[in-house]
């Protein structure tokens, strides 16, 4: 009873936030019980719903970049507002891998003990958590609500009350249902998480920009509308939650649920004009013709260290962490023939996540696409980098990424200073070391040759006057590669990588005719 009233208060705390209610509202709702609170909750908000609806629709319908705008207190404001997933606060966990014998949900590229360490490694990533003991444990009927036979389950139930100090379960599992979460808990007597959750609070602790923090909020949505059925069937038992509410014709759960549908709206509003945004940055780098290498791969494979090395950026400052980079950041570099390109560092990608959470982020994501090059950097000192390797792809063609980009990757296998005496066996793969600087140079070389076979740039040789703004303008708009300069005649011979739109700008500029 208790602890269903801190939860309904704590929703309000959010949604008032949403709705703008009245601080005495407010006040009074903390001294009710449960079902009091709920239904106090249901009118105040009620009252107040309409003129938000109407003014949710109003932006629907124009559309005006005003509308579309979140200020950045606001954006802090609705990421802080909402209730954490798994709670604030230090956490000590018991981890539970259900080892999958057969079926549909059987991993085969994979063995259940790198599952656990993969585990281990996504608590280890948190600040303050840490494992205080983990079991594998068989199972036939992943798909049923208790996940394992009643003996099994017994058994851990029996182990998991007798380890002192836990605080939380970590159920190794893409999703648990909400019937699962509620048995477990009960059973338990302790918080539980599934990799969902986990892995969307390792995001919410490392969203630093408006952008992650949106994404992040919009991939918490579903699993507040789960965890809200579950208030509200628990009020229903006080006779709180499925009443119609002083008069308002809906019940707790309504407006509950329409109080989260008008939050998504604005959150995705707020991303379809950073998307805009985005997209206007893509088309000014279009337009300066600058090649842009989408940089990619499992997370912690060691991307940002290689594009620090690339472009030595000093800005940059990897972690050895899971998921540390959220937010698609962009940084120069120079290929051997002078030519500048644009690394983009990509967030990683993780086996066994729902669609929901990549779909949050596919704004960030968006940025993949439109490149004209993939580099797929892969961890090759990690025991399960070929299963890696199938997750990254598996994305990729979720993504509905173009086939042009699909097969012209370049492979990269990273980090060949773990391997004693590496050889590569994959064919047209590059070994380096990122750390270490190995195998860098012909990596630039090969990405600048797929750089002007996927751009369609030409190598040309082009006669210049030097009295004219001929060689500046070929600096500002192509790649000179070699001025051969004759003094006596006051001219040169310019060996250039252009675009053919600058090309034709070029002749059209200084009214010559084809180089042939």
């Amino acid at each position: 009873m208790e602890a269903s009233y801190i939860r309904t208060t704590a929703f309000y705390h959010y949604t008032r936030k949403l709705c703008r209610c009245d601080a005495n509202s407010m006040a009074n709702t903390l001294v009710l019980r449960s079902a009091e609170a709920g239904r106090l909750l249901c009118h105040t908000m009620s009252t107040r719903r309409c003129c938000l609806l109407s003014e949710i629709e109003r932006k629907h319908h124009t559309g005006s970049e005003e509308d579309y705008y979140i200020d950045d207190s606001e954006i802090d404001e609705l990421f802080q507002h909402q209730m954490p997933m798994v709670g604030e606060g230090d956490h000590r966990i018991f981890i539970v891998h259900p080892d999958v014998k057969w079926g549909s949900r059987k991993q085969y590229l994979t063995t259940a003990n790198l599952m656990m360490e993969e585990a281990v490694g996504l608590v280890n990533t948190l600040q303050n958590w840490s494992v205080i003991d983990k079991v594998i444990l068989s199972t036939k009927t992943p798909e049923k609500k208790m996940i394992f036979g009643k003996g099994n389950f017994q058994t851990l139930t029996e182990r998991i009350r007798g380890t002192p100090g836990i605080t939380a379960v970590f159920v190794n599992v893409e999703r648990l249902s909400p019937a699962s979460e509620k048995e477990f808990e009960e059973a338990w007597r302790v918080k539980v998480f599934d990799r969902y959750s986990v892995v969307l609070h390792i995001f919410r602790c490392n969203a630093r920009t408006k952008e992650a923090k949106l994404q992040v909020s919009l991939a918490e949505i579903p699993m507040l509308r789960s965890r809200l059925r579950n208030e509200v069937a628990n009020l229903d038992q006080q006779g709180g939650g499925s009443r119609c509410i002083m008069g308002s014709g809906e019940t707790l759960m309504e407006v509950q649920q329409r109080v989260l549908q008008e939050r998504k709206l604005k959150i995705c509003s707020a991303l379809e004009h950073l998307r805009r945004k985005r997209h206007l940055l893509r088309s000014q780098r279009k337009h300066r013709d600058f090649p842009i290498v989408s940089v990619m791969g499992y997370t912690n494979c060691g991307k940002t260290t290689l594009i620090k090395a690339l472009t030595g950026d000093a800005a940059l400052q990897p972690r050895d962490q899971l998921f540390a980079t959220l937010d698609v950041t962009v940084h120069a570099g120079t290929l051997p023939s002078h030519m500048t390109v644009l690394y983009v560092d990509t967030i990683g990608f993780l086996s066994q996540l729902p669609h929901q959470l990549i779909d949050s982020f596919s704004a960030t994501l968006e940025d993949v696409i439109h490149s004209d090059l993939i580099v797929h950097v892969r961890d090759i000192s990690h025991p399960e980098t070929v299963n890696q390797k199938e997750n990254v792809l598996n994305v990729l063609r979720n993504l509905q990424i173009p086939d042009r980009l699909l097969s012209s990757i370049v492979e990269v296998h990273n980090k060949i200073d773990l391997v004693d005496s590496y050889e590569p066996s994959e064919p047209n793969s590059l070994p380096i070391s990122a750390l270490r600087g190995q195998g860098l140079e012909e990596l630039k070389i090969v990405v600048e040759e797929a750089i002007v076979k996927s751009t369609g740039k030409q190598v040309l040789t082009l006669p210049v006057d030097l009295s004219s703004s001929q060689l500046s303008w070929l600096y500002k708009e192509a790649t000179v590669q070699e001025v051969d300069v004759n003094p006596d005649e006051g001219s040169a011979v310019v060996k250039v990588i252009i675009s053919a739109a600058a090309y034709g700008r070029y002749r059209k500029m200084f009214e010559l005719g084809l180089v042939s």
